[in-house]
């Protein structure tokens, strides 16, 4: 793996904690994470590319 790709130490130990979290999970509970967790992935890829269009001028800024 790249250097760059690496984790920081501070995230190693917060994914470390994940993992101590989600061990502790039903199956039922860890199966209704999951979906949130994609839900969440996939608004923050929605923003993501929004906010890059902005940036790159393809989509005008939102009016406050």
């Amino acid at each position: 793996m790249h250097e760059s790709n690496k984790l920081s130490l501070e995230q190693e130990f917060s994914l470390r904690s994940f993992e101590t979290q989600v061990q502790r999970m039903s199956r039922e509970q860890a199966q209704q994470f999951l979906v949130k967790l994609y839900e969440q992935m996939m608004m923050r890829e929605t923003l993501y590319k929004s906010f890059l269009k902005q940036e790159w001028g393809i989509e005008p800024s939102p009016e406050f």
